[in-house]
This record gives C-alpha cells, sequence and structure tokens, in this order.
C-alpha cells in the first residue's frame, strides 16, 4: 500500500531533503506540495534537482480538497506551520509536523482539534533519534544532577531561540527536577543576557551561525565532577528516519502526541 503525502516547505533545506527520502522510499508517493509562492507549477518547475512532476499550491485548503492525502507533511516554520496542520487536522488528515517554535497555546489546540476529529498527529522538535536519545539520558541524569544549563546551537537562518529541541529538553528535565536556582546568590550580569535564559533556575543558551546545522549539549555539574550530554547533526539528513517512522506510524494513530520520544519509548 503506498502512503500519499502531501509537503508543505519544498524549498527549504528540510523540505529538500525530505523529497529525495520519499522519493527512495518505495511506499512512500509525494502527491502534491504547498508553497507560498509558485502555485500552479509543477516541483520539476521550480527546483532544479527534482524530477518529480508533483503540483504546487499556495493555498493548503484547495491542496487538501484537490488530492486525496493519507499524511501532510509540514516543514516551515512556525506562523505557517500552525496555520497548515490546523486545517489538515480539521478535515481529518494525519500530520507530521517538524516545525518547531510552536507556542503552549498553539500546541494545545493542535491538541484539541485532533482528539476532536479523531485524528493522528506526531508534532515532533526534532526528528533525529541521536537527539531524542540525548533529551532522554539528560532527563535521567537530572535526577542526581541538579546544577545543569544548556548550549544549543543551529544555523543563523533559524528564527526560535531557544530552539525547540531544547524547550523539549527543559521539560523532561523539570519532570524530576524541582525549581532550583543556580549559582552564587549574588551574581549578576555586566552584559546583559551573557548568563542566558532562565526556567526554573536552569540556564539556556542559543548560538547562531552560518555552518551550523543542528546540535545541543546537557552539561550537569556536581562537587568535583561534571557531564556533558551532546548531539549534533552534521546535515539534515539525520532527521530523515525520525521522519519516515513518524509517516509511518502517524497512520496507525488517531491522538496528538508531542515529542518522538513518545513514540520510541514503545518500541
Amino acid at each position: 500500500m503506498t502512503t500519499k503525502i502531501v509537503l508543505a516547505g519544498p524549498r527549504g533545506r528540510m523540505g529538500s531533503e525530505a523529497i529525495r527520502m520519499i522519493k527512495n522510499e518505495p511506499s512512500f508517493e509525494l502527491i502534491a506540495c504547498i508553497d507560498r509562492i509558485n502555485n500552479g507549477k509543477k516541483l520539476n518547475e521550480v527546483k532544479e534537482a527534482a524530477t518529480l512532476e508533483v503540483p504546487i499550491y499556495e493555498d493548503p485548503v484547495c491542496c487538501f480538497e484537490e488530492n486525496e492525502v493519507d499524511v501532510f507533511l509540514d516543514l516551515t516554520i512556525p506562523k505557517v506551520g500552525y496555520e497548515h496542520t490546523k486545517i489538515a487536522l480539521e478535515r481529518k488528515i494525519k500530520s507530521v509536523v517538524g516545525t518547531s517554535g510552536f507556542t503552549e497555546t498553539q500546541i494545545a489546540e493542535l491538541n484539541e482539534i485532533s482528539d476532536a476529529n479523531g485524528v493522528g498527529c506526531i508534532l515532533a522538535p526534532n526528528f533525529a533519534i541521536g537527539a531524542i536519545l540525548m533529551m532522554q539520558f539528560a532527563q535521567k541524569a537530572a535526577k542526581y544532577f541538579k546544577n545543569v544549563e544548556i548550549i544549543e546551537k543551529h544555523h543563523d537562518q533559524k528564527l526560535d531561540a531557544p530552539s525547540g529541541t531544547a524547550m523539549k529538553t527543559i521539560e523532561m528535565i523539570q519532570e524530576v527536577r524541582e525549581s532550583f536556582k543556580q549559582g552564587h546568590p549574588e551574581e549578576y550580569e555586566t552584559v546583559e543576557g551573557s548568563r542566558g535564559g532562565e526556567i526554573d533556575g536552569l540556564h539556556v543558551h542559543s548560538v547562531r551561525l552560518p555552518g551550523l546545522v543542528a546540535h545541543q549539549e546537557v552539561i550537569f555539574g556536581g562537587p568535583g565532577q561534571t557531564l556533558t550530554i551532546s548531539h549534533d547533526s552534521i546535515n539534515r539528513e539525520s532527521f530523515m528516519d525520525g521522519i519516515r517512522f513518524s509517516i509511518e506510524h502517524v497512520l496507525t494513530i488517531n491522538k496528538f502526541i508531542y515529542g518522538l520520544e513518545n513514540i520510541i519509548n514503545h518500541q
């Protein structure tokens, strides 16, 4: 059985990698793309490396109405991705979302729409399996080390800071660690922001530079020792196994899942 996929964000780096993955997966078929430009054109007309003659739509409603869609895959930006996914779920189209930066309110609303319509949706801040393991290991370490800081590094075109991965890591650490004010009680900044952002006493630092892809270090400190758990995505191919797995898995569920760790924990 072939899974018919609509992809939003085909011109981006993640989108380009996803197109290659879908093309090389025998059970997947890319049937259409959603893009803010190039309406009415074919994918192979706007991407030099693309050979697929699939239509491009600017309007997601029109795309979903004119095509029989099994899974909607969004790899765009937060504002657009939220609207796309909302429209898809309202039409009971199973969705996989790799766009980070959604607010808690937006995530809650997508969850509500998914549950109300009984349609599966997987929203993951990070699809790299190694990054998921990094977050899980960090959560386990946080039970024993209450002093922790996070340094996340991404390419300079990323819009949200801290990254969705960092925020998800903090959320997982909060589940096992009580709020704790780290550092010297009289600590101060001579340059505002030099200690990064703070959540429950945990400091998080965001680096944005060309040449980076996606990287994160979770650094724990204790008497006489430190523990660093890190993950590096060298290129965007690192996310494709998680996206492929999520597309396959979303077909089997009728609920909302936030974070890939909630799936691989049960494999």
